[in-house]
Order: structure tokens, then sequence, then C-alpha cells
């Protein structure tokens, strides 16, 4: 992976099927990761008056470990800055350890990050 790009978008109509393939559901608002043209990463999230939610967040196993997911949400950070949004919101599930890493902090039963 080293020199190559990881081209992030947000998902549209003609992604569905790929998207479904890789993540098995298709969301109402997401971004998906591209490296080399194959699919290796979908965000789903949703935004909402307080922030942008993280509904999810899955990278292809064999290259998991290699930065993408940081970057995806370094991305959905962009985006929700971009939507006058002030912080990205991930209700608590199996990943804190990842998104304590990433810069968020445990507030109450969920994980926060700013992005201002």
């Amino acid at each position: 992976m080293r020199g190559q790009r990881l081209f992030v978008r947000p998902i549209d109509p003609a992604d569905h099927d790929a998207v479904r393939a890789f993540l098995g559901y298709v969301p109402s608002c997401g971004l998906l990761g591209k490296l080399v043209g194959n699919l290796v990463a979908v965000l789903a999230m949703e935004i909402t008056d307080e922030g942008l939610r993280i509904d999810d967040l899955v990278v292809a196993r064999d290259l998991r470990r290699k930065r993408i997911g940081r970057f995806m949400l370094d991305e959905a950070g962009a985006v929700a800055a971009k939507l006058d949004r002030d912080q990205l919101i991930v209700e608590r599930g199996d990943a804190g350890e990842f998104l304590l890493r990433v810069g968020f902090y445990p507030e109450g039963e969920r994980f926060v990050r700013r992005v201002r």
C-alpha cells in the first residue's frame, strides 16, 4: 500500500451494488474508500443537529492496520466541518480502543471527537 493513494468520495447510486456486497447493506449517507480502483472501506454516517454520527466503518480485512480507518475518519471530519458540525459521534461499540487512538474521547454512552 505504500505509495498508493486512498481515494475517498460520497457513495452514489452507481455504487450501491458494490457497497451492498462489501458492507451487507447500503447506508442512506456515507463515504467509500478506493485503493487502485478497488473498494477497500465504507463509512456509514448520518448528519444530525449535534454533529456527524458515524454508524459503521468497515475496512477490508487484509488492509486493516494500514491507517485507512483513520483516514476515513479524517475525511468524515472534513465533511462535518463543511456542514458546520463541530463533532463526530460514535455510539458505544466494540471499537473503543481504536476510537481512543484516533482522537475520540468517551462522553457518557458514546465517543466524541471535535473537528474544529
